[in-house]
């Protein structure tokens, strides 16, 4: 998934970012850029900033890195903790993107751009989330971090932003547990298929997926000839999702394959 650059500057804002110096340094960008010379730190980290704002992220995050190790002690280093970060989820490179804002929360935990830092750290294991058909390991991670935002920070923006992001996330997953569920089903593995149907309706009964799962859950209980079974996942999604397409299949499949019981579907 990606974000806009437009989006990306507009969170940046809410955060450090905005109150920085936008001094800049002048020079190119060049292959010594990132070599070990004693520079003062005001000079240092104007340098990045200046690359940063030129569109190189990548060397940007080197310098400010690089603020850092000559100047450990000084209040510039915190502000390049968190630069480097930005700098790094900006050119791509999201594991950097999340160790440096890690290492910028270990530091200085009680901060006040502490929420931006874990806010970078959702925002960069969401950029990688992948479709469907992989392993969904990132899309978890992502989950977790943007809970973790919302749960610090309910109040924040960045808790607002983590909230709609949460709902797109547990769509992706409840759109990997229908996957496999369906390829269970296709290979005669009823029960299997039954178990990641039931852990949508169980654990992402808001997303898109819930309909589907309660017509496939319904399938298979016919396919394991538990017909008042089928009939309790038809009624149930009659009531949540009148007139919804797979309440219609259901209830043709019902009236198909458990004829001679009446069966109480909600119209």
């Amino acid at each position: 998934m990606s974000i806009t650059r437009k989006n990306l500057v507009a969170a940046a804002a809410l955060g450090t970012l905005a109150t920085l110096t936008t001094a800049c340094a002048g020079g190119s960008a060049g292959p010594t850029d990132t070599a070990y010379v004693a520079r003062d730190v005001e000079t240092l980290y104007a340098s990045a900033k200046e690359r940063l704002d030129r569109g190189n992220a990548k060397l940007a995050a080197s310098l400010f890195d690089e603020v850092e190790r000559q100047h450990p002690y000084s209040p510039w280093a915190r502000r390049a903790q968190l630069m480097s970060a930005f700098s790094y989820y900006v050119s791509r490179d999201y594991a950097k993107s999340i160790q440096s804002a890690q290492r910028f929360l270990s530091i200085h935990p009680g901060n006040k751009d502490a929420p931006y830092a874990y806010y970078l750290i959702a925002l960069s294991y969401y950029e990688q989330i992948s479709d469907v058909t992989r392993d969904q390991k990132t899309t978890e991670q992502a989950l977790a971090a943007l809970q973790e935002v919302e749960r610090r920070f309910p109040q924040s923006e960045y808790a607002a932003d983590a909230r709609l992001k949460i709902d797109l996330v547990r769509d992706h997953l409840a759109g990997k547990e229908m996957e496999i569920g369906r390829f269970y089903e296709r290979s005669g593995k009823w029960t299997a298929a039954q178990i990641r149907f039931q852990n949508v309706i169980e654990n992402y009964q808001t997303t898109n997926h819930a309909a589907e799962a309660l017509y496939r859950l319904t399938e298979t209980s016919l396919a394991l000839g538990l017909p008042q079974e089928a009939k309790k996942y038809a009624a149930v999604l009659g009531a949540n999702y009148p007139g919804n397409e797979w309440y219609e299949k259901a209830f043709a499949l019902v009236e198909d394959h458990a004829a001679g019981t009446q069966v109480a579907l909600a119209n």
